[in-house]
């Protein structure tokens, strides 16, 4: 069972959708929590007949509490796997604990080149030739965690950042489901800050697991 967090627009929880439907991604969304009501992503769940949450951290007297609300969300739908989809929040080591190994993150820049809000302007201010997406387990320090996959995209000559974002986010939309999949199947492993991708033929499927049921 998966569990969403998205702050925006949540293009990428519309590929996750998309590729769950179109039977790329054996597993099921059990909620969309997101920290703003106006978020668009909470449509697209509602429009997929998805729970969708907005848990509202100005009601809570402080982070901690505004993220137990969530914990206690994510557990209450049973999510083994939480992925952020444009959650524009850092996340405590409480939370990142409550989920050992269990929280995927996508960033648009090759970690750990360009960490941080704006990686595709980064990119592009400091005159790099190659940027990507990177697929990573979310740890207790910014954009750090292992990296699960990873995509390089050459910058043209001249490009534009709107230019640009457009052909990362068509990566993205791509690879997030890809490693969703991979994890479902049992075929990551995770050693220090390494990620071992098995073979499809020589899994053993661990009893956790975010397929469907």
């Amino acid at each position: 069972m998966i569990g969403v967090l998205c702050s925006g627009q949540g293009t990428n929880l519309q590929a996750i959708i998309d590729a769950i439907a179109a039977g790329r991604v054996n597993a099921r969304i059990g909620v969309v929590i997101s920290d703003r009501s106006d978020a668009f992503a909470l449509t697209r769940a509602t429009a997929a007949g998805i729970p969708a949450c907005w848990i509202d951290p100005k009601s809570f007297p402080i982070r901690g509490a505004f993220e137990q609300a969530m914990i206690q969300t994510l557990r209450a739908r049973r999510v083994q796997l939480v992925c952020l989809a444009g959650f524009m929040r850092l996340l405590s080591p409480v939370f990142v604990r409550a989920f050992p190994r269990r929280i995927l993150n996508i960033h648009p820049a090759l970690l750990p080149a360009f960490p941080g809000a704006h990686g595709v302007r980064d990119a592009l201010t400091w005159g790099a030739k190659v940027t990507g997406v990177t697929i990573h387990f979310v740890d207790e320090q910014v954009d750090h965690g292992p990296i699960v996959l990873q995509e390089a995209l050459a910058i043209q000559s001249g490009e534009r950042e709107a230019e640009l974002v457009k052909r990362v986010h068509a990566i993205e939309h791509r690879l997030y489901p890809e490693a969703i999949q991979l994890i479902a199947e049992g075929r990551v492993r995770v050693d220090g800050r390494r990620v071992t991708i098995r073979s499809a033929g020589s899994v053993h499927r661990p009893p956790s697991t975010v397929h469907k049921k």
